[in-house]
Parts: C-alpha cells; sequence; structure tokens
C-alpha cells in the first residue's frame, strides 16, 4: 500500500530490501527520540552511514514521508516531522469532536462478530503491552490506533473514514514523540470499557468513555523540546 503512493525509483529487490530496513532503522531512531523533531536527515549522509546509494536512501526518507515521520521541504531537505503544542492540541480537539459522533453511529450497527473481532484486537494489545523495545512500542501504537480505525470500519462513513485516517496517523505520530510513559496511552482497559459500554447498549457512557479515554492520551505528552543527536550519533547508539 505504501509504494503505490511514492515515487516509482526503478529499485531491483535488494535495494528495496535495504530501503526498508533503513527505514526501520531511522524510525526506531525517530520514536526513541534519539532523533528529535526538526532534525535534518540528508540524503547523502544517509546514503553513507548505510554504504546505499543516494536513490535508496531517499527512497527510505519517502517511506518515512508518507507514514508521517518525515517532511520534506523544497530545496531544503528532509527533517523529523516536528508537530507544535498547538498542532498537538488541535488534533486530539479534532478527535474529540469527531469520535463522540463515531462512538454512536458505530454502535448502533456493531453486529456480534463485530464484538469477537474488537475482543480479539484487546487480546492482541494486551499481549504487546508486555513487550519493550522500540519495534514493541511501535507495535502498541499501531495496534492501539487500530481500535480506532475498527470503529470507523464498523461505523460506514467513508469520508469519516478518511479523516480518521489522518487524524490517526498524526496522533500516533504525537504520541510516539512526546508520550512521557513511553507507550500509546491508548490503555487496553479503556478500550475495553469503551466496548463493554456499547456491548451494554450503553451509548451515552461509552461516549463520554471515549472522551475521557483521548483526555488520558493527551495528558500524558510532554511537549517541552529535547536535545537531538547527530544522524551519526543517534544511529550508532
Amino acid at each position: 500500500m505504501v509504494m503505490s503512493n511514492l515515487k516509482n525509483l526503478n529499485l531491483d529487490a535488494n535495494q528495496e530490501d535495504r530501503a526498508k530496513a533503513i527505514r526501520d532503522s531511522l524510525r526506531d531512531a525517530i520514536v526513541d527520540r534519539r532523533l528529535a523533531p526538526g532534525a535534518k536527515l540528508s540524503e547523502a549522509e544517509v546514503g553513507s552511514l548505510y554504504d546505499v546509494s543516494r536513490t535508496v536512501a531517499r527512497h527510505a526518507l519517502q517511506m518515512l514521508t508518507f507514514e508521517g515521520l518525515v517532511t520534506s521541504e523544497r530545496n531544503k531537505g528532509a527533517f523529523v516531522s516536528n508537530p507544535s503544542p498547538e498542532e498537538a492540541r488541535q488534533i486530539f480537539t479534532s478527535r474529540r469532536l469527531i469520535e463522540a459522533g463515531l462512538i454512536e453511529e458505530a454502535a448502533h450497527r456493531m453486529q456480534p462478530d463485530d464484538f469477537a473481532a474488537f475482543r480479539q484486537q484487546l487480546s492482541k494489545e494486551a499481549g504487546l503491552k508486555a513487550n519493550h523495545g522500540a519495534k514493541a512500542r511501535r507495535e502498541e501504537i499501531k495496534a492501539s490506533g487500530d481500535f480506532h480505525l475498527m470503529l470507523t470500519d464498523v461505523a460506514g462513513n467513508e469520508i469519516l473514514k478518511k479523516f480518521m485516517d489522518e487524524l490517526i496517523a498524526r496522533s500516533s505520530l504525537v504520541i510516539a514523540l512526546y508520550g512521557r510513559t513511553g507507550t500509546s496511552s491508548c490503555g487496553n482497559d479503556d478500550h475495553s470499557d469503551i466496548l463493554d459500554a456499547m456491548e451494554a447498549g450503553d451509548v451515552a457512557r461509552a461516549t463520554q468513555m471515549m472522551l475521557r479515554h483521548i483526555d488520558h492520551i493527551e495528558a500524558d505528552l510532554d511537549l517541552r523540546s529535547v536535545d537531538s543527536l547527530t544522524l551519526k550519533e543517534a544511529l550508532l547508539q
């Protein structure tokens, strides 16, 4: 899916694999905050550090740009995305407005199979919370975001889904960069409680708990600046 949205750089299979490995390594450094928001990612330096061509390095950075972890500026280069405190607040304000209505819409459409799928998702989240490290953290943040996207799917509104896809991607970036606890703050208990209320037909309670849940996520953010390592220092750690 990512590939269909990226420029075709005519890479062979080996180069494609190298680009993906570089993407994963850089993503770990970003999520671990070894590379702070705003840090420059030079194609030439990335290529040199990983002993690959600039074309392969460019493709790795493009994949990170598509994921929202990197931004590209014409004539300036690529940088670790740097959501401002105000942007972070706007993201979660938007989520409150949208997800309150989303709960009501999804609750009316939920079927037994849907509840079973959500329970399976909650089990996956619980399993990931026991793991440690950058990869586990990425997977836990993604799984937690997937819970919210599953609600959007059940609601069946394609326009709303486009908004939520962007909001979850952008909030996941903010959580990865600024979450104090080192996890997504999308607690499994919060999700379970929301699902319990929906299954009991108590839409008002489910909505209230969703809003409180989003409050918890935002309250966990630490938007203070951090000292960034150089690209080489970050990758050697």
